[in-house]
């Protein structure tokens, strides 16, 4: 496969290719929003870093570091999100953003594909050095029992590794 010719223009990276459709297909990477894909942040980078995308911006490609650098600017969490995004895929789940649900991601169950079940968890990213209050934590698992997932906690250290911890509730 080709790798696809995607295009950034402010917060929004896109395509129309045939391989950008192909692979949503496939694998569920984008959203399709009318003839083209548009990619998640860390979908795009994470295509870039496994050799199977390159951004152009203005019609001059962008260097994975350029990249990195705009990324950064637009989004201020992506240093501790982007290793759990790209640990869960390259672990064989779905990893779609959860902006609606006030939390990172939503993650789907291997082989399930968005639109047909829902997401087993909802996914809130912290790094290990961050203290949360109970109030915080409580609202956390409110979201996750109010919208029938269950609650996943992903905890990055310094050297980017992920911690996960899931949180569901019990009927004693």
């Amino acid at each position: 496969m080709e790798k696809i010719q995607a295009q950034i223009m402010g917060e929004i990276i896109s395509s129309n290719t045939s391989e950008a459709h192909a692979l949503y297909k496939k694998s569920c990477f984008g959203e399709p929003k009318e003839d083209k894909i548009n990619y998640t942040l860390s979908e795009a980078l994470f295509l870039v870093e496994k050799n199977k995308m390159e951004i152009f911006s203005r019609n001059k490609k962008t260097s994975k570091q350029e990249l990195i650098n705009k990324i950064k600017r637009i989004d201020k969490k992506i240093q501790i999100k982007y290793p759990v995004f790209k640990d869960l895929r390259e672990r064989g789940y779905i990893v779609k953003t959860a902006l609606k649900f006030g939390a990172d991601f939503r993650v789907y169950n291997k082989g399930q594909r968005p639109g047909k079940v829902h997401a087993k968890w909802v996914v809130f990213v912290d790094h290990e050095a961050k203290t949360i209050k109970w109030n915080e934590f409580s609202a956390k698992n409110r979201v996750a029992h109010s919208t029938k997932k269950k609650l996943l906690l992903a905890i990055v250290d310094e050297e980017e590794d992920v911690s996960y911890y899931e949180v569901g509730w019990i009927k004693p």
